[in-house]
């Protein structure tokens, strides 16, 4: 049997290891797919740390990786959509009798020399568009652009804050120029973050720890406040301060993924203001990445700027570890088998 290389994760212990395995066979409705990108995400280094569990894997390892870019390597019985050569991206989950299943965290994803996948979940990746661009589309852009457009629902001139302008937060800064919110404003304590969102399109960019933020806010909007709020970083403080300062009816759409609670500490207020406050997770694949995929082609968004370094799959361990300390302030880390 055809072995290959790839990045399992024992969930019990934790631990990541490089190992060969089985090359695997499509099956009928299935595709096989030679890696030739694959994204780095906060999610996989909570995985590893134990923050995130898996709730629908069968067994106790998977193989790591939710944003994968590559090419047909083969097709299963009864596929006939695709044929071998194809480039193409990976959706970064897959529905299944109803249930929501994710690439790299419930079944085997692409930190891998081959990936399987389902002949329905993957979209063709036009030749202008390069493999590891491609690759961060699911979730790294799909995710703040499914928040913004469908949960957020954003409309032009609104005025938008995005709190924690990381590898998802600098994307929905992009992506809210692009929809025309106005004004947008970026928060983040790190001030590499803070230029990086200016230079990506925000008109303000402040620390969250700025006493006067709120007054800055008010200024930015004429009084107003914000008609959304973006929480990019799963953190409690960031969810309690951009409920401070969103306007009347304003809505809180929270993105980034936390296990502590969430308080609103004025509900009177909250009520009496109308204001929402909305969960948000991934996307809708088969609409958002064929929208992206034409918006990057036409050149209306450019996304090279988030492709701070490329390593080989053997040292996947390495780039959790750069991007878990955030050695050079990354965007996305692509591993390349």
């Amino acid at each position: 049997m055809e072995q290959m290389l790839a990045a399992r994760l024992h969930i019990p212990s934790r631990t990541l290891r490089i190992e060969e395995v089985a090359k695997p066979e499509p099956g009928p409705g299935q595709v096989l797919v030679k890696v030739e990108a694959a994204g780095v995400c906060l999610s996989d280094v909570h995985l590893i740390d134990g923050t995130l569990t898996p709730l629908l894997l069968r067994g106790d390892t998977v193989t790591l990786g939710h944003e994968v870019s590559g090419t047909i390597a083969g097709t299963g019985p009864g596929v006939t959509r695709w044929t071998p050569g194809q480039r193409v991206v990976l959706y970064a989950g897959e529905i299944r009798e109803g249930v929501t299943y994710t690439r790299g965290v419930d079944y085997d994803g692409g930190w891998a020399e081959y990936a399987l996948s389902s002949e329905h979940a993957l979209t063709e990746l036009p030749a202008a568009i390069p493999f590891d661009q491609g690759a961060i589309i699911p979730d790294a852009v799909s995710t703040p652009w499914g928040a913004i457009t469908v949960t957020g629902a954003v409309k032009p001139a609104e005025a938008v804050g995005v709190w924690g302008v990381g590898g998802l937060g600098v994307h929905a800064v992009q992506l809210l120029r692009t929809v025309g919110a106005y004004p947008v404003v970026a928060i983040d304590p790190n001030p590499t973050a803070r230029e990086r969102a200016l230079a990506q399109g925000a008109d303000l960019a402040l620390d969250s720890a700025d006493p006067a933020l709120r007054e800055r806010i008010r200024e930015a909007t004429g009084g107003a406040g914000l008609a959304a709020a973006f929480d990019f970083a799963g953190v409690p403080a960031v969810r309690a301060q951009a409920l401070s300062v969103l306007a009347a009816k304003g809505r809180l759409v929270l993105v980034g993924l936390t296990d502590q609670p969430l308080t609103v500490a004025d509900g009177t207020r909250f009520s009496y203001l109308q204001q929402q406050i909305l969960g948000h997770y991934g996307s809708d694949m088969p609409v958002a990445l064929p929208q992206l995929l034409s918006l990057i082609q036409g050149g209306r968004l450019d996304f090279s700027a988030s492709i701070s370094g490329e390593l080989p799959l053997a040292q996947a361990a390495e780039a959790v570890e750069r991007l878990e300390n955030k050695t050079g302030d990354p965007i996305r880390l692509i591993l390349r088998p």
